[in-house]
């Protein structure tokens, strides 16, 4: 069966994360073996408090990170064992990110932004403007293609770190606290195209301290000291 078939988008096996500054200091244990399946296609929220490791855990399902022990593997593969090389090319083909910052270039246009996930991929210029703008349409950014960021609101500068992150069709995109800098009814709308998405089939991972997010997501992970304390699914509690 080919990696892209498997019912799991991501698996985490029995994962730790200590980290060490230096000899004198004592370990952080940031995760204390945490197993956690997203199915594909599956709306998921990661909460918890500060120092709870949903940081951890998010940078490591999103290949920024490493664990210490266990296995991370993503629609189908080991991600842990990959070399850097490979591993860089598995992030930008297979992984979307959206931040809370937006993380634009602010010397770039809008189109531009969008452009750079795929630019290093091989593909023709033509074909990665096409790309750039159908998803730029896609998050009703359409008429936006040649502003530059400091020339949009917030909202839409997260609809284009949005539109940036769909633009390799990924299988997963993962989300941190993307409401974050915005206000409540621009939040609304971002958080609503988030729920357009997922009904398009898209596989979504959020990190977030909203508890409004509880009546959007179809699973909350909540974590405790390194620990998933509660996962919680269709209104059912999983043993964890």
């Amino acid at each position: 069966m080919p990696a892209t078939m498997t019912d799991h988008v991501a698996r985490i096996i029995d994962v730790t994360k200590v980290y060490q500054k230096d000899k004198a200091a004592p370990p952080v244990h940031a995760l204390r073996g945490v197993d956690l399946d997203v199915p594909r296609g599956q709306y998921l929220a990661i909460m918890g408090p500060s120092g709870s490791g949903k940081s951890t855990l998010m940078n490591i399902i999103g290949a920024l990170d490493r664990p210490t022990e266990g296995q991370y593997l993503l629609d189908g593969d080991d991600v842990a064992k990959m070399e850097d090389e490979q591993l860089s090319k598995v992030r930008g083909k297979r992984l979307g990110f959206v931040f809370q910052a937006f993380n634009l270039i602010p010397q770039l246009t809008v189109l531009d932004n969008v452009v750079v996930p795929v630019f290093y991929q091989g593909i023709p210029a033509s074909e990665r403007r096409d790309r750039a703008e159908a998803v730029l349409k896609r998050v009703e950014l359409g008429d936006r293609l040649s502003h530059r960021p400091s020339q949009l609101s917030g909202g839409q500068m997260q609809r284009v770190a949005i539109a940036r992150a769909l633009v390799n069709e990924p299988s997963l995109l993962l989300a941190d606290e993307p409401t974050g800098n915005l206000d409540t009814k621009t939040g609304d709308a971002i958080l609503a195209l988030f729920d357009e998405l997922h009904e398009q089939g898209l596989t979504i991972a959020m990190v977030t301290h909203d508890p409004a997010m509880e009546k959007r997501v179809q699973r909350i992970v909540r974590l405790l000291d390194g620990l998933i304390s509660q996962d919680v699914a269709g209104g059912k509690t999983v043993l964890v």
